[in-house]
């Protein structure tokens, strides 16, 4: 018989801080009741009070006991409890267990469920035994499991017959997998546990709904499931596509009309809001193994732009992100790695000159004669950004590009473009070096580091992977005269790279060793502006 858990409130609460309004919960209960759900995993439990969070964050006896709990509902209410709390609490495990639960029946709990990693599982068992002793029904969550050998599973699942589960489950923690990669999984679970399974899918890659049915075909009992998949990232496996496949297969009995309602009302704006659900980065995400709150994280920083989420998913996927780290992914927007010294120094070439930085605003092409005269009378050394080229490209000197996402994208027209390439050229990943090919590149290294430049003989320090530091710094390092630059409108005030494009130019500006810095076509940046006309001879 399968059992269908609904866990909206506990997973949802990642966006909303577990803080939901009274009458969403209220509409939710009862639409849960007319499904006919087995259990509704109300939330988590902890001791863990750093920061404002909701009720549904702790889900104490208290504050369940103030909820519209359904009749039909009373004996089906669970909780999750995160493995980890248990096992790094100074005081202990069952210090822990005595602070969060009460005996079942004096709870309004019926299901605790432990989410733990596979190195945190066998550590953990013990606490099954202390819960059931007090009257509950106990699952097991293992989480990554999709990577494991089939003896480490099978050797999971001797431990956990010592103890009292009434249901193991394994999540899909990265959306990685297919159909046949569920039954695969299954039956290794199947082969050392004999009680109950469950399966709690990820929608990385669309695949949740295919792999949960197919979980039930290999006789999985518990089916996890939120409303319109509300949870981390790209979320889960939506209860109401899964209540409809059960209830077409006569797997179910229930009443959809409820829920659907309850999205309209309530579940359809806050995914409006907060923008759950699959998109291409996840799916990358769940085809590399890497953790989906890399991808969450990312798709809420405004710093981060199509290539620098790209660029990260390349580096994870080479350097491993199974387990999320913000400080594994500060390191991975900045992707190079090694000896930032670089074999050219440009000041062989720019020494005592002048220099032209062309960047790609809209002004280049409406300015366009008065740029190529200005440069032909002027003879400064002119830096184009990346492949730009809206002016005549006899004119320009080398180019300059150090986004590994976007040189990749652009290795085919850089081989055809006649300058040579200034880039970091070895620090960059082998695929991206392999793209360039035959290209004449001349290898300047590079290091991010925030609100810094430094500018060395063959190598720079730059607080922003944005080219235009780059180039400013090659400039700079070149011993030139001046910079003028050209094409720099900036962006509108909305757009979050105004806001990186002008930290730079404010950086550099201040630093003891910037040179004088002149735009000669508009510019939105707190930049000197002259006009490009004033210097034509």
């Amino acid at each position: 018989m399968v059992k269908l858990l609904d866990c909206t409130l506990r997973d949802g609460g990642y966006y909303t801080d577990w803080d939901f309004s009274t009458t969403l919960v209220a509409d939710y209960l009862n639409a849960m009741e007319s499904l006919g759900v087995d259990y509704v995993e109300i939330g988590f439990r902890s001791l863990n009070s750093q920061g404002f969070k909701g009720g549904f964050a702790f889900s104490h006896d208290a504050f369940l006991n103030m909820l519209p709990i359904p009749n039909e509902l009373q004996d089906k209410i669970g909780v999750m409890l995160n493995g980890s709390e248990l096992l790094e609490h100074e005081k202990g495990m069952q210090f822990v267990l005595h602070q969060l639960f009460n005996k079942a029946e004096d709870s309004p709990v019926s299901l605790v469920r432990i989410a733990c990693h596979i190195n945190q599982f066998v550590a953990c068992l013990p606490a099954a035994s202390w819960l059931k002793q007090q009257g509950y029904c106990v699952g097991f969550n293992v989480m990554q499991v999709a990577d494991c050998q089939e003896e480490q599973i099978e050797e999971l699942c001797r431990e956990a017959s010592q103890y009292p589960l009434d249901v193991l489950y394994f999540a899909d923690s990265m959306g990685s997998l297919t159909p046949d990669e569920t039954t695969r999984i299954i039956r290794c679970f199947q082969k050392g546990w004999k009680g109950e399974l469950g399966i709690h899918t990820h929608d990385n890659m669309g695949n949740a709904l295919a792999n949960s049915l197919r979980a039930m075909e290999e006789g999985v009992q518990w089916i996890d499931a939120t409303v319109t998949g509300m949870g981390r990232g790209p979320g889960n496996l939506r209860t109401e596509y899964l209540a409809i496949e059960l209830l077409s297969r006569s797997w179910k009995a229930g009443n959809v009309t409820a829920l659907l309602e309850v999205i309209r009302n309530h579940f359809a704006p806050l995914q409006v809001k907060h923008a759950w659900g699959s998109n291409a980065y996840y799916y990358l995400a769940g085809k590399y193994g890497i953790h989906p709150s890399y991808i969450q994280e990312m798709l809420s920083d405004s710093r981060y732009n199509e290539e620098d989420i790209l660029g990260v998913i390349n580096h994870l996927k080479f350097k491993g992100g199974k387990r999320f780290d913000l400080s594994a992914l500060e390191t991975a927007r900045h992707f190079f790695e090694g000896d930032s010294m670089g074999s050219w120094q440009p000041a062989d070439k720019i020494a005592q000159r002048d220099v032209l930085i062309l960047g790609a605003g809209p002004s280049v092409g409406q300015h366009k004669a008065a740029i190529e005269s200005y440069i032909r009378s002027q003879q400064p050394y002119v830096i184009a950004l990346n492949t730009q080229k809206n002016i005549d490209e006899t004119l320009i000197n080398i180019r300059a590009a150090c986004h590994p996402m976007r040189l990749l994208a652009d290795c085919a027209e850089h081989q055809q473009l006649p300058q040579p390439l200034a880039t970091p050229f070895h620090m960059l990943t082998e695929d991206v070096k392999k793209a360039l090919g035959t290209k004449n590149v001349l290898d300047f290294g590079l290091k991010v580091q925030p609100l810094e430049f430094v500018f060395g003989k063959a190598s720079c320090t730059v607080p922003s992977l944005l080219v235009i530091a780059y180039a400013l710094a090659i400039a700079t390092s070149g011993k030139a005269l001046s910079i003028s630059l050209v094409g720099f409108d900036g962006y509108s005030a909305e757009d979050p790279r105004r806001k990186e494009v002008e930290e730079i130019f404010q950086i550099y500006q201040n630093h003891a060793d910037s040179l004088p810095l002149l735009s000669l076509t508009p510019t939105l940046y707190e930049i000197p502006v002259a006009s490009v006309y004033a210097f034509i001879k």
